[in-house]
């Protein structure tokens, strides 16, 4: 197996993992920002465990390393965004909601790559736009907020994202994610106490439940799902990532109606909002395929 191609199935063992992610969430009571709080701290921990050395720290400036712990914080506030979209309507809004990554990337990873707009890019990104008025205008008023937020965690998915792939360093992955999270965690922390004083936080120690739940939406789908969405981004394109994780609400979708019974929330439009959303995930690779065959 080359290695775009195994960058690829990592990538969707990655996806499968990320989507249990609203699933977990949706089952926990804990506040959006708490949640991401611990999910942080439990990863954090882990990746001391698995980076063969701390020392590898001293290959990277002090401006990178700024720079990565920046990153974090970026998706910190994707991974917070995500949750309270999650709470404000439910596991399945917020996967699709999510899915408008790829259109994002289409116009942010041009500007910070310094290159080219990609018309192919930017069309397939606009074919999620159609799924999403189906899906927006087919809902409850209730959880029109929880798209909203569901949005903005998916424009600041697409920073990351473009962000990671400019600055990505071969074989450095784990390290580097370590960075990222701990950098999170380290603002998320100096968030808290203000949040705190905005919206007090009735519930902050997890239930024995809540435990289960953050160890794996800690351990699996954020440890190994992260370091394997990240080590495929040396290989593939950022669009080319943030498209394949497209399938993350289909995947969340299927495991939020047979273990949450979401599709009683759900309707007709709703679904052909996801069947284009997988038409777009599924012509992207292979339009691009034909395409460098007409460069050969």
């Amino acid at each position: 197996m080359d290695k775009q191609k195994r960058a690829y199935l990592e990538l969707h063992l990655a996806v499968l993992l990320f989507g249990f992610t609203a699933i977990l969430g949706d089952l926990m009571d804990l506040p959006a920002i708490v949640i991401v709080w611990w999910r942080l701290l439990i990863t954090s921990i882990s990746f001391i465990f698995i980076i063969k050395s701390i020392r590898h720290l001293g290959s990277f400036s002090k401006n990178q390393i700024l720079r990565f712990m920046g990153i974090g914080i970026i998706t910190s506030l994707h991974w917070v965004l995500f949750f309270a979209a999650i709470q404000y309507s439910n596991a399945s809004i917020t996967l699709v909601a999510l899915a408008c990554t790829s259109f994002f990337v289409s116009l942010v990873e041009p500007i910070i790559m310094k290159r080219k707009f990609e018309w192919i890019e930017v069309v397939i990104g606009l074919i999620i736009v159609p799924a999403m008025i189906l899906i927006v205008n087919n809902i409850e008023d209730g959880y029109v907020i929880g798209v909203f937020l569901g949005l903005l965690s998916a424009f600041l998915a697409a920073i990351f994202t473009s962000l990671n792939k400019k600055y990505i360093v071969d074989g450095k992955e784990r390290i580097i994610s370590f960075l990222e999270l701990g950098g999170a965690w380290i603002f998320l922390s100096l968030l808290l106490p203000i949040y705190h004083m905005w919206q007090p936080i009735e519930a902050f120690w997890p239930s024995n439940m809540d435990w289960v739940y953050l160890l794996i939406l800690a351990l699996l789908c954020t440890t190994l799902a992260y370091v394997m969405a990240m080590k495929a981004l040396n290989y593939i394109s950022a669009f080319a990532s943030a498209l394949t994780i497209n399938l993350e609400p289909v995947y969340g979708i299927f495991l939020a109606v047979f273990l949450l019974k979401e599709h009683k929330e759900l309707n007709l439009e709703f679904y052909l909002g996801v069947v284009i959303i997988i038409a777009a995930v599924t012509i992207y690779p292979l339009l691009m395929r034909r395409r460098k065959r007409k460069l050969i």
